[in-house]
């Protein structure tokens, strides 16, 4: 079980920049910011760009690993994106990973003067935004025509420094985005309860998100490595108030399958308000949950039942999916 952050875009660099090198000391795995134009309640604050803020992150850090959360077609093209993806994983020295989402409606949806989309349109978009993007980061020229983008001798040189190219992480609650998950990369939901539903309730979607790809897995023709999960905890990152609710949290998600949790780095106002305190909290148990189950048992980690071995991991037990991914993407030599 991994424990990462996700840094909003909303500061100046030469703010944002310490907390990026405060995630890094304090030994988190894997960082994370929005790629949005804007965004919601936060919309007419501060907002900076993506792909220069990582660029930022990639050149002032060493060891972390970062990522967008989530690149979505809502104002992306894939040609143009996968280029600035393959530039990024060069200057982080192989250390990207690419969170990717259909897009919901919304001002991204919009700023660009696009036609409102159905769910199903925006779910076909998005197999075929990814399908896309896998080719052009894979291989040195690429040339597409489908129902949604286009591409012609599209050239990557000198590609990314993982290959074959950086792992994705497929946002996904239903089953199309599941399949696409497990076909491409990992997985990360929020599972299927609404945002606003009590802690019972958001944890049992948690269950059914997690019964539901282990079903589409399960039925999945020939070998393959299970993908790592992740778990998006950035709305419950305010109820983290000591660290038996961290270990909680910590604890239902490992003995639900998931390999990675993620929260919200702390805000002093809505949404993810929280004291920075609480990054210590977290840092202190990252020792735990890197030594494996024996230790994380001792520090309560291991409360909630895991399943049965052959089916999920159990509490802080790495997967099998985390090795074949450090593997999948070793830098080119």
């Amino acid at each position: 079980m991994r424990i990462g952050l996700v840094l909003l875009p909303e500061l100046d660099w030469t703010a944002d920049r310490l907390r990026w090198q405060r995630v890094e000391a304090l030994g988190f795995p894997h960082a994370w910011t929005y790629d949005h134009l804007a965004w919601r309640s936060l919309a007419d604050g501060p907002w900076h760009a993506t792909i220069p803020t990582l660029t930022a992150a990639a050149l002032s850090t060493s060891t972390l690993r970062l990522g967008t959360w989530v690149t979505t077609p809502n104002f992306r093209h894939p040609v143009p994106l996968a280029k600035d993806l393959m530039t990024l994983d060069n200057l982080a020295g192989g250390r990207l990973s690419v969170g990717l989402g259909a897009g919901a409606p919304g001002y991204d949806a919009s700023v660009l003067d696009q036609p409102a989309l159905s769910l199903g349109q925006r779910g076909q978009r998005f197999t075929e935004f990814v399908t896309l993007l896998d080719r052009l980061l894979s291989q040195d020229r690429t040339t597409w025509s489908g129902n949604w983008f286009s591409a012609v001798d599209a050239r990557m040189m000198p590609g990314p420094v993982q290959r074959p190219r950086p792992p994705f992480v497929v946002a996904a609650n239903g089953p199309r985005g599941m399949r696409l998950a497990q076909q491409f990369g990992s997985w990360v939901t929020t599972g299927t309860a609404d945002r606003d539903a009590d802690t019972d309730t958001w944890w049992e979607g948690v269950r059914v998100a997690g019964d539901q790809f282990e079903e589409l897995l399960a039925a999945r023709s020939g070998p393959a490595p299970a993908p790592d999960r992740y778990l998006n905890l950035e709305l419950r990152t305010g109820a983290v108030t000591s660290v038996e609710r961290l270990r909680d949290d910590v604890g239902r998600a490992a003995a639900l399958g998931f390999t990675d949790v993620v929260y919200a780095y702390p805000r002093p106002g809505k949404p993810f308000r929280a004291p920075e305190s609480l990054l210590d909290v977290m840092a202190g148990e990252l020792s735990a949950l890197a030594a494996g189950p024996e230790r994380a048992a001792g520090q309560g980690l291991a409360a909630h039942q895991a399943p049965a071995a052959g089916q999920r991991p159990a509490a802080g037990q790495m997967p099998a999916a985390a090795e074949a991914s450090t593997r999948a993407h070793l830098p080119r030599v």
